[in-house]
Order: C-alpha cells, then sequence, then structure tokens
C-alpha cells in the first residue's frame, strides 16, 4: 500500500514548511455536499483531510464541531455513507491522504476487522479514534494495522515522559498533539508551551508532531509551523460551513489558501 501520510510529510518537509491537515464533518451540511467541501480543502492546499465521522455524543469536541455532527445526523448520514465518501475521495485523488476521525461506537460496534476492512477498501490512510486509549489498544489497533491503516494517537499537554512510549506504541502516520487540556474550537495555548511540547514530543518520536485545537488565523498557523511538522485547522472550517452551507466549497477553498500561504511563508520569515 502506498504510504500518503508520510508521502504528504515528506513533501512537506522537502519544501521546508509544515503540512496543512484540515477537518470536516461528514454528512454536514448533508452527505451530498461533502465531496465538493473536500474537494476545496484540496484545491485549497491541504496536504491531509481529517473527515469526521458524526457521532451523537462527541466528548472531545467543543460548540462548532458538536452543531456539526447534529447537523450531519439530522441529514441522515451514517457509518456507509461516510466511507461511501471517503471511496469517492480516493477516486478523484489519488494522493491526497484521508484520515476518518471520531469515536469508538461506529467503529467497533460491527467488530473492529470490518470497519478496518472498509476503512481499507475505502482507501483511507489513517484512523484517530478520540475515545480508546492506548492502553486499550486490542479494541482497534490490530485490526487497523493489520488492515494497512494508521492508528493516529493523540498526546495532550498532560502526556508526561512516562506515558509517551504507551502513546507511541503500535501509532503510525503521525502525532497529533492536541495543545489545550479541553475541547476544540474554543482557545489556543501559548506559543511558547507548544514549542517546549514539540521538542519533547519529536525528541521521542520519528513520527511527524502535527498540533491543532484552537488554531483559527492565518498567523496562528504561521507561528506553529515554524516548530511543528504539521498543524491542524477545524473548527473554523467547520465554521465556514455552517456559514455557507450548501455553498460553502468557495469560501473554504478560499480560507484553506490563506492557510496555506501563511505556513508556506513561515520558515522562510525566520530565516530572513
Amino acid at each position: 500500500m502506498t504510504d500518503r501520510l508520510s508521502n504528504a510529510f515528506a513533501r512537506a518537509a522537502s519544501e521546508n514548511r509544515a503540512a496543512l491537515v484540515t477537518f470536516v464533518t461528514g454528512g454536514d451540511p448533508t452527505p451530498a455536499n461533502t465531496g465538493a467541501i473536500l474537494d476545496a480543502l484540496v484545491a485549497g492546499g491541504a496536504d491531509v483531510i481529517e473527515l469526521g465521522m458524526p457521532f451523537t455524543d462527541p466528548m472531545a469536541d467543543g460548540p462548532a464541531i458538536q452543531r456539526a455532527n447534529l447537523r450531519a445526523l439530522g441529514a441522515g448520514t451514517t457509518t456507509a455513507d461516510i466511507l461511501g465518501i471517503a471511496k469517492a475521495f480516493r477516486a478523484r485523488h489519488a494522493e491526497t491522504p484521508l484520515v476518518l476521525m471520531g469515536y469508538a461506537n461506529p467503529m467497533v460496534r460491527r467488530g473492529p476487522e470490518w470497519f478496518a476492512a472498509a476503512a481499507s477498501e475505502a482507501g483511507v490512510d489513517g484512523v484517530i479514534c478520540v475515545d480508546i486509549p492506548s492502553e486499550e489498544d486490542d479494541a482497534l489497533g490490530p485490526a487497523l494495522r493489520n488492515a494497512g491503516v494508521h492508528l493516529i494517537r493523540l498526546a495532550t499537554p498532560t502526556t508526561d515522559a512516562a506515558r509517551l512510549p504507551a502513546v507511541l506504541e503500535g501509532a503510525g502516520g503521525f502525532l497529533y498533539y492536541v495543545s489545550v487540556a479541553g475541547i476544540t474550537g474554543l482557545q489556543q495555548a501559548a506559543q511558547g508551551s507548544i514549542e517546549t511540547a514539540v521538542a519533547k514530543l519529536k525528541a521521542g518520536t520519528d513520527l511527524p508532531v502535527a498540533v491543532g485545537f484552537g488554531v483559527r488565523t492565518p498567523e496562528q498557523a504561521s507561528a506553529i509551523a515554524r516548530v511543528a511538522d504539521g498543524v491542524v485547522v477545524g473548527s473554523a472550517i467547520v465554521d465556514l460551513v455552517a456559514e455557507h452551507g450548501a455553498n460553502a466549497a468557495g469560501p473554504v477553498k478560499n480560507y484553506v489558501a490563506s492557510l496555506s500561504s501563511a505556513i508556506a511563508a513561515a520558515r522562510k520569515e525566520m530565516a530572513a
């Protein structure tokens, strides 16, 4: 299997920049609209795309993504729809990595082997499961790895040196650093704390380290891009989808392009 995630981060590194990782909720505002929004992310310059699997109790997500989950579920979005969206995306975009992000129930209710096989068949490159900790890896990890799908793990400000090896065991793709101890979209960590955390994480792993939670502006993305391998932006994009609905593709493309430009310039500005 082509390792699109490794290739994406390597390509960004070769261009002396961080990778831009973007998130949208699948099925928001409807399953039929999601494909155009995903295409807009690619056109705007996203290197990696996270596709959220709508769930009734998204405990790690703030109000923007909570509302997006409700809109998607209200539109009748199912796990089958998400997999269909992923498969259609892969047919249109052979190289852009696609990651499913969500919660355990939709991923394991029919068995982890079923989900892993379905994700692989749809062309999914990685999975982020928010509520299965590394200590419970057997619930999903072996099935994903056997199917050639990366299990992407989360590290947080409370992940200390003693626990980090357990977080990294069996992890793949990249390490997602959740920069605040809270929910998505409401606050951003101080730049100094991000720099310190990224340095510690990179000392413990060869995986790329991407930083998310609370990144909304090109300026914030640029600051993180100077120290991290990737910058994750989600809630701000979801807000654009909420505002523009079925017509969100254009605004999403323009916004992502502004992030991409800021990230591309970040390290050049450091050297100047």
